[in-house]
């Protein structure tokens, strides 16, 4: 059901049992309605609301490209720094806030839920709720819009958000090393954590045969230099990638496009003490991986039946979130269960007091 506008969708929330609100289906296991379930399409609801560059904020209809954004924000020298996932495979900025995921940015600046500022959303009932508001300072009732973050559809569907925003670094550069060991890598990420240089982005790349980790740095561009010879002389060497070629290199890993597209994709929350026993069992399933965020987070592109990555995160103790792939019967929730807090029970009973969001 393609949804136009806010009184359309309030009367498609009374009128069905069970929902699921959709955006472009960038991410198709968190957007495919099981059998039952109502699809919500909420790409009609787009537009910009309202945009002060001054006060680097800005509002916008849910169902809006991420893209848009981008271009409009870069005209006035600003974006957001926690790196949209998507974008340019059509995002809208409610799928971004629901989903919550975020880019390889959110390791200097913090993930979505960092940023954005109000929301306004219809309820199980089919009313118009707002939360947080349309500036920087505001700390008034219950922090809604954080609570929206990564909530999978299962509170509301968002009609509107705000977020703050930054100017933009004036030019990136990234350093490149390889090396023979993961370990050895991850002893390079603990010494990047113990020093005091200013970093965009810390990724690694590991196979079987050696482990890449990649150092984003961004500010003026004439201070670049003097700022990877630092880097290179704490790391011990490295690759210096510029221009086109270290925009595609993040460009890739926002996208997702280093996985296989037949190949379940899903986000998994960590911490690098923990890398090294996962990788063991990643590897051996045949998987590619990406840890992103400094190794607070991994992205695993699963070649087989999800069964066994299941099993493989829960032997971990280990949650993880399925983006692309079927997630079946089971949904996109894998690995150890997420804890059920009472007091969550009772956020979602209050807004959704019908059960029409999501499983109950």
């Amino acid at each position: 059901m393609t949804i136009k506008t806010l009184g359309h969708l309030q009367d498609a929330v009374r009128a069905h049992s069970r929902l699921l609100p959709r955006g472009a289906g960038t991410k198709p296991a968190l957007s495919t309605p099981p059998p039952g379930v109502t699809a919500l399409d909420l790409t009609g609801l787009s537009g910009l609301v309202e945009y002060d560059p001054g006060e680097f904020t800005f509002t916008a209809l849910a169902g809006t490209p991420v893209a848009d954004v981008q271009a409009l924000l870069a005209e006035h020298g600003q974006y957001l720094p926690f790196d949209p996932m998507l974008a340019e495979r059509g995002a809208t900025l409610g799928g971004t806030v629901a989903s919550g995921l975020s880019g390889p940015g959110r390791y200097r600046y913090g993930g979505v839920r960092d940023f954005i500022l109000g929301v306004r959303w219809v309820d199980g009932a089919g009313q118009v709720i707002h939360g947080g508001g349309k500036v920087v300072k505001n700390a008034a009732g219950f922090d809604f819009p954080k609570l929206m973050v990564g909530s999978l559809g299962r509170l509301g569907v968002l009609v509107e958000v705000t977020f703050k925003v930054f100017p933009r670094p004036q030019a990136y550069a990234t350093l490149r090393r390889e090396y023979p060991r993961l370990e050895q890598a991850l002893e390079a990420v603990y010494t990047l954590y113990r020093s005091q240089l200013d970093l965009e982005a810390l990724d690694l790349r590991p196979d079987a045969r050696s482990a890449g980790l990649y150092v984003r740095l961004g500010g003026l561009a004439e201070a670049l230099p003097a700022r990877l010879d630092r880097l290179a002389a704490l790391l011990g060497g490295g690759d210096i990638l510029e221009g086109g070629d270290e925009a595609a290199l993040w460009r890739d890993v926002r996208e997702l496009a280093w996985a296989p597209q037949d190949a379940a994709l899903v986000k998994v929350p960590l911490t690098p003490r923990r890398i090294a026993a996962l990788d063991a069992a990643l590897e051996a399933g045949g998987s590619r991986r990406r840890y992103s965020g400094g190794g607070q987070v991994v992205w695993i592109a699963w070649p087989g039946p999800v069964e066994a990555l299941h099993q493989v995160l829960a032997a971990q103790g280990l949650s993880g979130l399925m983006v692309f792939g079927d997630p079946g019967e089971r949904g996109p929730l894998l690995g150890a269960p997420r804890s059920d807090h009472a007091f969550a029970r009772r956020v979602r009973a209050a807004l959704d007091a019908a059960g029409r969001w999501g499983p109950g």
